[in-house]
């Protein structure tokens, strides 16, 4: 006999029954959110406004990118509602889209800060 097929002692199927899982679609809009922020660039772009709401041209300046690369990447963020945008004048300027998506990235940066401590 395997040990895979041994019983295990802590399953307790009350306790699992009662467990939940975001329904698919959540799970999939959660897993595409994620994969956007394997990118340093739109990470980056993220920290920059988490302080401050900036355009395309503030972001290119601040990041030392190209005003393309930087609305490639604005483009992703924004379908995944992770920012807005709002037009003053000529300019679309963009902005991150609630505080849930602050937390996010600064939970994120916490648990870094506290794991190489």
């Amino acid at each position: 006999m395997f040990m895979d097929d041994l019983p295990c002692k802590r399953v307790d199927k009350n306790q699992i029954e009662k467990l939940t899982i975001p329904p698919p679609e959540t799970i999939t809009r959660m897993s595409a959110i994620f994969q956007a922020l394997q990118s340093s660039a739109r990470l980056n772009i993220l920290f920059l406004l988490k302080d401050r709401d900036m355009c395309v041209c503030e972001l290119s300046e601040a990041l030392e990118a190209s005003q393309s690369a930087i609305s490639h990447n604005m483009r992703i963020l924004r379908q995944l509602d992770l920012v807005r945008v709002r037009k003053e004048g000529r300019f679309a300027v963009y902005y991150i889209a609630d505080e849930h998506v602050r937390l996010l990235i600064e939970t994120c940066r916490q648990h870094i800060i506290e794991e190489y401590r």
